[in-house]
């Protein structure tokens, strides 16, 4: 794996928005080299590629949902960046459906379409990246959520999916370090981005603000912070963790 600010090859998920555009910056910031994975047409994957700093970043348009073009998209991406040495698997979709509320047909279609990009979607992305990061070692930060922990009543797939792929992280974890690759979690709360601005309008976003005893949400470079972290050559011993970043809005022990 290469080290730190040294050209590091980077693939990130979700990341035309939000979080992972946020991820994506913090490491072209750093010298990374990086590549973008998202289901946006590649006139906002432009977009987002103009604001990373440094060069040789790439964007390739991809449905998660499809395992098919998920390998040919990780393997078009570790190509144009000359392999791979870090993984962050972002992307995510949060389609709400309560039980009570939602039809059958709405209730099966949603949790297809959660599990699809959240847990099997990974998982996916996960196995072909692999094949390239086993070359060299390197890392796998999965963006998981409080929801894994806490519970979403009115979006039951979405937390279920996030729990999944905590368990999904710690499995790997233990499989991938005879590899040298480290495989970790970061679970944030709620996070101030496109997908969550009618959420934080008053008066709902005031209860949600008030989760937190600071009395906020998180900035998306929070988030992207403790990701670079992890993914960090001196991160390695934290291997299996799940890291809450959630300014103490939700507690478990």
């Amino acid at each position: 794996m290469a080290e730190d600010g040294n050209g590091r090859a980077v693939l990130v998920t979700g990341g035309a928005g939000g979080i992972g555009r946020a991820v994506a910056m913090r490491f072209a910031a750093a010298g990374d080299r990086v590549a973008i994975l998202d289901i946006a047409a590649a006139s906002a994957g432009a977009q987002v590629l103009g604001k990373l700093d440094g060069v040789g970043h790439v964007f390739v348009e991809v449905d998660l949902a499809d395992p098919e073009a998920v390998l040919r998209a990780v393997d078009s991406a570790a190509e144009q960046l000359g392999g791979l040495d870090v993984l962050i698997n972002n992307a995510g979709v949060f389609p709400p459906h309560h039980i009570v509320d939602a039809s059958y047909a709405d209730w099966q279609r949603q949790w297809r379409t959660t599990l699809g990009v959240n847990l099997v979607g990974a998982a996916n992305v996960t196995w072909c990246a692999v094949r390239h990061l086993r070359e060299r070692g390197g890392r796998i930060v999965n963006v998981s959520s409080r929801g894994a922990f806490r519970g979403e009543p009115d979006a039951p797939a979405y937390g279920a999916s996030k729990a999944g792929l905590n368990s999904f992280s710690q499995s790997l974890a233990i499989a991938l370090a005879p590899y040298r690759i480290s495989v970790s979690a970061v679970a944030p709360g709620f996070v101030a981005t496109d997908m969550t601005t009618e959420h934080l309008r008053p008066p709902g976003g005031d209860a949600i603000r008030a989760q937190s005893p600071f009395g906020r949400v998180a900035e998306p470079d929070e988030i992207a912070a403790a990701v670079f972290f992890l993914a960090s050559a001196q991160a390695e011993w934290t291997s299996g963790a799940i890291l809450d970043v959630n300014g103490a809005s939700y507690l478990r022990s």
